[in-house]
C-alpha cells in the first residue's frame, strides 16, 4: 500500500478527494493552492485499489514535469515515479513504462509513444492533466484523453486547471473533450480554502502618460484610424472603432478564405494590405504605450529597413504614411534625447526600495527585449541582483534549455538572486517558488494570465501584488477586461457545478487487435500532421519509422508523398519537389501524389500559375506520378484507409519497407542505357530508340543517320559517335 508523507490534507483537498474517486473530475484552484497534491492523494488511491496499474500525468512543460515528478517522490511512498523527455530513445521508455508506478511526461512524446505502442493504456488506472484549459481543438490532450477512454480497463480523469478561462463555450469544450463528470471549483473566498489562505494585496499604481508621449501615441491613433476607415470603406468592417488583434486577426481569416475558394476582386487583396498595415501599426503603438520608447523605437526602425528590401507593399506603404512618420519622428526624438517611460523609472524606483526588505521579486513583463532592458539596468542598483527567466525558444540570442530553467528557479528559491524577472514562461507550465512581492510591468487581458501571475504569492504569508498601469492607454482597459473575465470564470464554473449531469462514460472496449487490421508504415516527421493521430483513431496500425522515400508506405508497390498547399508551392521553390518527386518514382511501382487543403494552390505564394502548372504536368505526364487532391487530414487518412484496404484485402497485410530502388524494366533499362550517351536526356533516349528500335542500331548507326533524329543536331551526333567509337585507356 501507498501513503502519503510530509503533508497533511486540508479540507478542500479530501472533500475533492472523495468527489475524484468516483468521477472524472475537473480541479480548479488557485496557483499554489495543492492541486498537485490534490492529485498525488486520487493517484495512491487508485494505485492502491489497482495494484498493477499505473498513473499518467501529463503537463505542457518539460521543467515542470521535472518538478511534478520530485513532488511525487518527497511527498509519497511511491517507489518507481519516471520522467519521460524526448531526449530518450523510444525503447527506453518502453522499457521505463512496463516497471514505473507513476509516468509524468509532456502531451507530445506521450501521443508518439502510444501511436508506437510502446504504451498500452489499458494498464492506465488515472489519467492525469496538468493545465487542463488547454483540451481543445487540436490539442494532443484531446487526442490522449479520447484514446484513453476508449481502451482503459478502468479509466479514471484528472483535469487541472487555475483558470480554465472565462468563456462557458470554451470550458464545456474542455469538459466533453476530457470526459469530464464533475467539477470541483475553489476560490480563495470559499469557506473551505480561507482558513489556509494569507491575505494578497493588489495595488494598482497609475502613472501620467508624458505630454511628448502623448503627442508621438496621437500620430499612431490617427494612422490607425484611417485604416479602418478604409477598410470600411472596402466592406471588411462594420465600424471605425478601436479593434482588437483578435477582431483583424477574423478579419484577415476571412479574406484568405474568399480568395482561397477563388475570388478574384481587387478589393479583396487591398483588404488584405490594409490589414496587415492596421495591425503593425497597432502592435507599435502597444509597444510604445505599455513598454516604452526603445521597444516602439526598435520596430520602427525594423519596419523601415524592410521596406528597403521587401516587396510586400504593406510594409511599403505604411512607412510613408505621413501620420506614422510623424510618429516614428517624434519617437525617434524621445529615443536620441534618452527619455523612458514612465513605468520604466517608476519600476526601478520600486525595487530599489522594495529590496531592502523583500526577500524574493518577481517581475512579469510581456517582452523579452524590454525584459533584457529591466535586467541591465536592475542590476545597477546596489543590493539587487536580477536574472531573466525565458522559454527555451531562442529569439535574438535569448532563450534557455529546460536544465538551465530548472537550475535557476532552484538558485531563486535558495536566494543566491533576489530579483526574478519572467515572461509569459513564468505564468505557466513552471512551479516558481513563492515570493514576496510580484510585479505587472502591464496588465493583460486576460483572466488566465492574471490568475496564474498573481497566484505566485500569498501562499505561506502575506502577499503583495503591484501592477504598472499607464492610463489613457491600453493598460487601463486590459486592467478592467482581466477583471471582468475573471470574475466571469468563477461564476461560469459554479454555474457549471450546479447544473452538471453526470455523463455517462463510453462502452469500453479492448485494444485492438492489430494483427487483423490494415498496416500502415509512416514517416516518423508526419506525426504532427493530424494524419497519423486520424488514423489511429480508425484503429489503423500505424508503424512509425525515418522513411527514405515517401511520407505514407500502405504496401510494398505503392508509396505516396503528401504535400499541404502552401509546402507543395514551397518545396517547388526551394527544388525539393523535384527530387522527391524523382525518388517516388524510382523506388515504387505504383507511386502517388496528396495535395492537402482547400487553400488556392495559385495565391498561397507570389509564384506564377503557370510554373505550378508547369510542375503539376511534369509530375502527371512526364513523371507518370498521379496526384490527388483531399480537403484537410481526415480527408487524406480516409483516402489512406482505401488505398490500404485495396492493396491489402488479398494479403495478410504484412509488408516491408522499401530501402532499394524498384527493378526496373527492359524499357527502363533501354532509356536509361542511351540516356548515358553525350547531350542525350529521357526524352532524346525515347526519340532514339523509337527510331532505331534498339540500342544496338543507335551504337552501329552513322553520325548523319544519328542527325536524321529529330532534335539531336550535328554536334551532338558528333558527340555521340566520339564516345562511341574512341578507345577506352585505362590509367
Amino acid at each position: 500500500m501507498f501513503h502519503i508523507k510530509d503533508f497533511t490534507p486540508r479540507l478542500y483537498q479530501q472533500t475533492i478527494l472523495n468527489t475524484a474517486i468516483r468521477a472524472n473530475t475537473l480541479i480548479c484552484l488557485p496557483t499554489g493552492r495543492g492541486k498537485t497534491k490534490t492529485a498525488l492523494m486520487v493517484a495512491i488511491h487508485r494505485l492502491n485499489n489497482f495494484p498493477e496499474s499505473k498513473i499518467i500525468f501529463l503537463t505542457p512543460t518539460k521543467p515542470l514535469a521535472s518538478q511534478i515528478a520530485e513532488e511525487f517522490r518527497q511527498n509519497s511512498t511511491i517507489p518507481l515515479v519516471h520522467t519521460f523527455t524526448g531526449e530518450m530513445k523510444p525503447e527506453e521508455r518502453e522499457k521505463l513504462f512496463k516497471e514505473a508506478h507513476v509516468i509524468v511526461s509532456t502531451p507530445q512524446g506521450m501521443s508518439n509513444d502510444i501511436i508506437n505502442k510502446k504504451i498500452d493504456l489499458r494498464q492506465v488506472s488515472m489519467l492525469i492533466l496538468d493545465e487542463c484549459q488547454h483540451a481543445t481543438g487540436d490539442y494532443d490532450y484531446v487526442w490522449i484523453a479520447k484514446q484513453y477512454q476508449k481502451v482503459s480497463m478502468f479509466p479514471r480523469i484528472l483535469g487541472l486547471s487555475a483558470s480554465p478561462g472565462s468563456d462557458l463555450e470554451k470550458i464545456t469544450e474542455v469538459c466533453q473533450n476530457l470526459f469530464i463528470e464533475d467539477i470541483e471549483v475553489r476560490s480563495d473566498d470559499d469557506p473551505d480554502l480561507k482558513p489556509y489562505v494569507q491575505e494578497t494585496v493588489v495595488d494598482y499604481i497609475l502613472l501620467e502618460l508624458p505630454k511628448e508621449f502623448k503627442e508621438a501615441r496621437d500620430y499612431l491613433q490617427i494612422c490607425y484610424k484611417k485604416k479602418l476607415k478604409l477598410l470600411k470603406e472596402l466592406g471588411a468592417t462594420d465600424s471605425v472603432m478601436q479593434a482588437s488583434k483578435t477582431q483583424l486577426l477574423g478579419m484577415q481569416k476571412d479574406m484568405q478564405k474568399r480568395l482561397a475558394q477563388g475570388e478574384r476582386d481587387p478589393e479583396v487583396w487591398q483588404s488584405l494590405s490594409l490589414l496587415a498595415e492596421a495591425m503593425k501599426v497597432q502592435f507599435a503603438q502597444e509597444l510604445f504605450e505599455t513598454q516604452g520608447v526603445s521597444a516602439a523605437h526598435e520596430y520602427m526602425e525594423k519596419l523601415y529597413q524592410e521596406a528597403e528590401v521587401t516587396k510586400v507593399k504593406a510594409t511599403k506603404n505604411l512607412i510613408i504614411d505621413p501620420d506614422f512618420k510623424s510618429a516614428h519622428y517624434k519617437i525617434t526624438t524621445l529615443f536620441e534625447k534618452k527619455i523612458e517611460h514612465p513605468k520604466f523609472t517608476k519600476l526601478l524606483s520600486l525595487v530599489e526600495e522594495e529590496s531592502k526588505h523583500c526577500k524574493k521579486i518577481l517581475i512579469f513583463n510581456n517582452f523579452r527585449d524590454s525584459a533584457m532592458k529591466l535586467k541591465n539596468n536592475l542590476n545597477l542598483i546596489s543590493g539587487v541582483k536580477c536574472e531573466l527567466f525565458v522559454g527555451q525558444a531562442k529569439k535574438k540570442g535569448l532563450g534557455m534549455s529546460q536544465k538551465a530553467q530548472i537550475q535557476m528557479l532552484e538558485d531563486f528559491k535558495a536566494e543566491k538572486f533576489n530579483v526574478l524577472i519572467g515572461t509569459s514562461v513564468g505564468e505557466e507550465g513552471i512551479d516558481i517558488p513563492a515570493v514576496d512581492l510580484i510585479i505587472f510591468y502591464e496588465p493583460v487581458p486576460s483572466a488566465i494570465r492574471t490568475v496564474q501571475r498573481r497566484g505566485r504569492t500569498g501562499r505561506m504569508e502575506e502577499g503583495r501584488v503591484i501592477i504598472l498601469v499607464t492610463k489613457g492607454t491600453r493598460d487601463e482597459a486590459y486592467r478592467w477586461t482581466a477583471h471582468h473575465k475573471e470574475n466571469r470564470m468563477h461564476k461560469v464554473l459554479k454555474e457549471l457545478k450546479t447544473k452538471f449531469s453526470l455523463q455517462k462514460a463510453p462502452e469500453q472496449h479492448s485494444l485492438q487487435d492489430f494483427s487483423k487490421a490494415l498496416k500502415i508504415y509512416a514517416d516518423a516527421r508526419e506525426k504532427g500532421s493530424g494524419v497519423i493521430k486520424y488514423l489511429v483513431d480508425q484503429s489503423i496500425d500505424i508503424r512509425m519509422q525515418n522513411l527514405d522515400v515517401g511520407d505514407f508506405l500502405v504496401s510494398e508497390r505503392v508509396g505516396i508523398e503528401r504535400k499541404e498547399v502552401r509546402d507543395f508551392v514551397d518545396s517547388l521553390l526551394d527544388k525539393r519537389l523535384l527530387q522527391q518527386v524523382k525518388a517516388l518514382k524510382e523506388t515504387f511501382e505504383k507511386p502517388l501524389l496528396i495535395i492537402e487543403g482547400t487553400d488556392d494552390l495559385y495565391s498561397v505564394r507570389k509564384v506564377h500559375p503557370n510554373a505550378i502548372r508547369g510542375m503539376l504536368a511534369w509530375i502527371a505526364i512526364d513523371m507518370k506520378v498521379p496526384i490527388l487532391y483531399t480537403k484537410d487530414f481526415r480527408d487524406t487518412g480516409e483516402l489512406l484507409i482505401t488505398i490500404a484496404r485495396r492493396e491489402q484485402e488479398e494479403r495478410d497485410g504484412e509488408f516491408s519497407i522499401r530501402g532499394e530502388r524498384k527493378p526496373l524494366s527492359t524499357k527502363e533499362l533501354q532509356e536509361f542505357i542511351v540516356a548515358g550517351l553525350p547531350g542525350v536526356g529521357t526524352q532524346l533516349a525515347q526519340s532514339l530508340l523509337k527510331e532505331f528500335k534498339t540500342i544496338t542500331r543507335i551504337v552501329t548507326a552513322s553520325e548523319q543517320e544519328l542527325q536524321d533524329v529529330d532534335k539531336i543536331g550535328k554536334k551532338k551526333a558528333s558527340e555521340i559517335r566520339k564516345i562511341l567509337d574512341d578507345e577506352y585507356i585505362e590509367k
